[in-house]
């Protein structure tokens, strides 16, 4: 039994998450995902990798193609996702389990790297992950999306529908990270691609015009160009999505 036992509200709504068909949407978001994993990573190699929280394993798909590791590992919580996962017959997989969503089934520093991505945003006990990942793992890779703005709790049922329980900005996001003894080594600030935000458009939105797709492309050259005229700060408030790869001391900064 782990310390923080996910709630059964939470376990039922990720149960049958995975058996609706949105595999084309995912794997456009995993594609970027997956390529911001690669450019904080650069300069290392890592032999033995798990993904924690995987969803339907479109992130390890791109690794899996990309042979980002030799041997890749996948933890879910949901029943759907597992089996989506053990479908796509990747490669490099060796093996997919099913965790309560906060203890971890393997040994002390049995991987050399964890990958969380998307996944701190929908954690009840976000402390008690990083734990027990910081246990397991010798360098850990955490993305979130930065979905704080002014005025978020006016949008309440939006985040909610989508799991977000947990908002972070970067500097938050690195704060949480470092007072539990993860050490920041390389880190990525990113927008949505204009890819993704046409697809939204027309999938979702049912909107295909040209100026809905002129809009989005126009949006996001300018909040490129502010942000390499105005720096860190400003890149920081466009942001959509915050990569960072961190690796555990001994250290724990919060007694």
């Amino acid at each position: 039994m782990s310390e923080n036992p996910i709630s059964d509200g939470v376990i039922e709504a990720y149960e049958d998450f995975y058996k609706v068909d949105d595999k084309g949407w995912r794997l456009l978001g995993a594609m970027f995902k997956a390529q911001n994993i690669v450019d904080v990573c650069k300069g290392y190699t890592f032999n033995k990798v798990l993904e924690v929280g995987a969803g339907d394993g479109s992130i390890l798909y791109y690794l899996d193609k990309f042979v980002f590791a030799p041997e890749l590992h996948a933890l879910e919580i949901s029943q759907s996702g597992i089996e989506a996962i053990q479908k796509r017959g990747l490669k490099c997989l060796s093996s997919v389990g099913k965790f309560d969503g906060y203890k971890i089934p393997f040994g002390d520093d049995e991987f050399d790297l964890v990958i969380l991505s998307h996944v701190l945003e929908h954690v009840e006990f976000e402390r008690s992950l990083l734990r027990e990942i910081k246990r397991v793992s010798k360098m850990q890779v955490i993305e979130v999306p930065k979905d704080y703005r002014y005025g978020v709790d006016r949008r309440m049922n939006h985040f909610l529908a989508y799991g977000h329980i947990n908002m972070y900005t970067p500097s938050s996001l690195r704060f949480l990270l470092q007072s539990e003894g993860l050490e920041i080594k390389k880190d990525k600030l990113s927008l949505t691609n204009p890819a993704v935000s046409e697809f939204i458009a027309s999938e979702i939105k049912q909107n295909r015009g040209f100026l809905i797709s002129l809009k989005i492309h126009l949006e996001y050259r300018l909040k490129t160009i502010l942000g390499a005229i105005f720096g860190r700060k400003k890149q920081e408030q466009f942001v959509n999505a915050y990569t960072v790869l961190t690796e555990k001391t001994s250290a724990l900064h919060i007694f």
